[in-house]
């Protein structure tokens, strides 16, 4: 399905404030860029470069009063996800190098302290997918969804413990479970089409049968045409804005919809 997707976001700035924004999706598994759409109020310099994640980031100094980014894409996704109950688990020794970073704890995803909440849950399933497949049902069974429930600083352990929280928290304590068995796990952020109410998203993949899947706690159905702006450990990594100032968001807007408009194709002339 073809997706037009964007964000608009407003701040006020009361210095000249540094940012680093991650708000361009890139071409890659599962989704085409057709087009895009980067716009400044005011226009300033931008300098981008991708992180050691692959995320298209961009550089700049917003200047004091309010300033606007709007970003539009044009995407071509993936109406479903792939699924593969029974994939195997990957032995760490096999691991690509590139992978062996996502079984490390990290700020939000305290992997190390959850080790026999994830023995519990998974049980006797096969180690691989299906233990990845049973955290996600668990998660979905004993987690609330609830806004206002948690915040910047909420991290894997308190929603294992509150046993509330929003996507970004189910992603965290998906991530922190899977970790704890050995399952190279990293947080995405990005558009999910229909999502309600609608928002920018997170969700995990599992490395697991040599390549990454994707799961989505918050869903009760695998479902496709997802647009990924940012992959990282957790959302530390993956930050649509990190600030290094004075600087406070006014309001966001999130849309995605259905193409409908497709450019008419012409035949050549003989």
């Amino acid at each position: 399905m073809r997706l037009s997707a964007g964000c608009q976001l407003s701040f006020e700035a009361t210095a000249p404030t540094p940012v680093i924004f991650i708000l361009r999706p890139r071409s890659g598994q599962g989704q085409w860029i057709v087009s895009e759409k980067y716009l400044l109020t005011p226009s300033v310099p931008v300098e981008e470069y991708t992180d050691g994640y692959g995320n298209l980031c961009q550089r700049l100094v917003v200047p004091p009063g309010i300033f606007q980014i709007r970003t539009t894409d044009c995407v071509e996704t993936a109406a479903e996800i792939d699924v593969k109950p029974g994939a195997p688990y990957v032995p760490v020794e096999l691991l690509p190098e590139t992978v062996l970073q996502f079984l490390l704890p990290s700020r939000y995803c305290q992997s190390d302290q959850l080790g026999d909440l994830a023995i519990d849950i998974v049980g006797a399933a096969t180690p691989g997918y299906d233990q990845a497949e049973a955290i996600c049902k668990w998660l979905r069974q004993n987690i609330r969804y609830e806004y206002g429930t948690s915040n910047a600083s909420t991290a894997a352990l308190d929603t294992a413990k509150d046993r509330v929280g929003v996507c970004r928290d189910f992603a965290h304590l998906g991530i922190a479970l899977c970790r704890s068995l050995n399952i190279p796990t990293r947080m995405v952020v990005g558009y999910l089409y229909q999502l309600e109410p609608m928002d920018l998203h997170a969700w995990f993949e599992a490395y697991v049968g040599d390549r990454w899947y994707t799961f989505d706690a918050t869903q009760e159905k695998p479902r496709g045409n997802r647009i990924t702006i940012a992959y990282g450990r957790d959302a530390a990594d993956v930050a649509l804005s990190t600030q290094f100032g004075p600087m406070q968001l006014l309001e966001m807007k999130v849309w995605v919809d259905k193409v409908t408009d497709e450019p008419e194709i012409l035949n050549p002339q003989p």
